[in-house]
């Protein structure tokens, strides 16, 4: 394997592994631990899904140079895109929306659940189905 394609499906494999076990482990296992009320886990939330987009950022950015090093096929270009979409979306669209209701909350109001949790859940679950394709597929190259 080309050392180009070698990194960047170590960045997207690491990506991958740090949305399992952020968004499907950490997440919702938070808020049953005992003592955890609803504000500190919106709290610790918040701390902790800056810190994962900003890694999956850098690792997203890695990818993508290491790709242009030593190009993949174009169904390998078609996966990792959807990755790339899905996070750009998170980012951009639906990040804001809950800090701006996470703020309401912290501010102790009570606010309805928000539907923009579900947006981002569901594009959790894209990007994790791209970042596996988009894995396997640079590993039979």
């Amino acid at each position: 394997m080309a050392p180009g394609l070698a990194v960047a499906t170590a960045a997207v494999f690491v990506w991958l592994g740090m949305v399992l076990a952020i968004s499907f482990l950490e997440a919702p296992l938070k808020f049953r631990a005992p003592g955890v009320t609803i504000p500190i886990g919106l709290g610790i939330g918040r701390l902790v899904f800056r810190a994962l987009n900003i890694s999956e950022a850098v690792l997203a950015i890695t990818a993508v140079i290491a790709s242009a090093v030593h190009p993949p096929e174009s169904s390998v270009l078609a996966a990792g895109s959807v990755a790339l979409a899905a996070l750009a979306v998170q980012l951009v669209a639906v990040r804001p929306r809950l800090t701006r209701r996470s703020d309401r909350v912290l501010a102790g109001e009570d606010v309805p659940r928000s539907r923009s949790h579900y947006v981002y859940v569901a594009l959790e679950g894209v990007k994790t189905i791209a970042l596996i394709t988009t894995g396997v597929l640079l590993l039979m190259l």
